[in-house]
């Protein structure tokens, strides 16, 4: 369960710490994963304020990228129970399971050219494999968020549920994975996930990280958000 109720979820380097201790345990026993987070809110995002001070190093790292590839590549299926905010790195941290569920209240989509960076944790090859690859240039072109009916339609989320009946609605998309062979599910997702990808998107993302637009329009977003 995400949990930071002070900012909305907000993806953070702890945050990022314990994804990569929970995908030890799952990788040393291997179980499916259902991601939510607290409090009606998937992830608002990554956390702004560590954004803003991150340099080309940081970007070349791929902080979130490598959680993200790594809760991907986790043996056996990740289902993502999205409710509310899931933005930026929230959203990429969705795209990164395989079944997405999602409630009528969802929003969800990738503003990052707005705060002088690009989505740089996975979406601009994992979306595109999701909902094509002229539905997710507008997304991400044009920062267009998704509500959940069209989330729904474009296949971004495969079912919507009451906020109230989400995690249940998870639970039973668990058991019926469970109910199937074990090492078939992992050689089913480990053919659906055989295609390599890009990480250019990292070099590009390190240019970004040291502009003067970045920095000033974090500034904004973050003295906005403070008043």
């Amino acid at each position: 369960m995400l949990s930071r109720p002070d900012a909305r979820n907000a993806i953070s380097q702890r945050m990022i710490d314990e994804l990569h201790a929970l995908c030890g345990e799952l990788e040393d026993d291997p179980r499916t994963l259902i991601l939510a987070g607290a409090d009606g809110v998937f992830a608002s995002g990554a956390d702004i304020a560590e954004l803003r001070s991150r340099g080309a190093a940081d970007a070349r790292r791929g902080i979130n990228t490598h959680a993200f590839a790594r809760i991907a590549a986790l043996p056996m299926p990740v289902i993502a129970a999205v409710d509310g905010y899931a933005l930026g790195g929230g959203a990429e941290l969705a795209y990164a399971a395989d079944i997405r569920i999602g409630t009528p209240r969802l929003r969800i989509g990738n503003p990052e050219t707005g705060l002088g960076i690009i989505a740089a944790a996975g979406a601009t090859w994992r979306l595109p494999a999701i909902v094509g690859e002229a539905r997710a240039a507008e997304m991400l072109l044009t920062g267009r968020i998704l509500d959940g009916a069209e989330a729904r339609e474009w296949g971004l989320v495969s079912s919507l549920h009451d906020p109230a009946d989400l995690l249940a609605a998870a639970d039973a998309l668990a058991d019926r994975i469970a109910a199937n062979d074990p090492l078939a599910t992992r050689h089913t997702k480990t053919a659906l996930h055989a295609a390599a990808h890009p990480a250019a998107e990292l070099e590009l993302q390190a240019e970004l990280f040291e502009s003067a637009e970045k920095e000033r329009r974090m500034t904004d977003f973050l003295e906005r958000r403070g008043r």
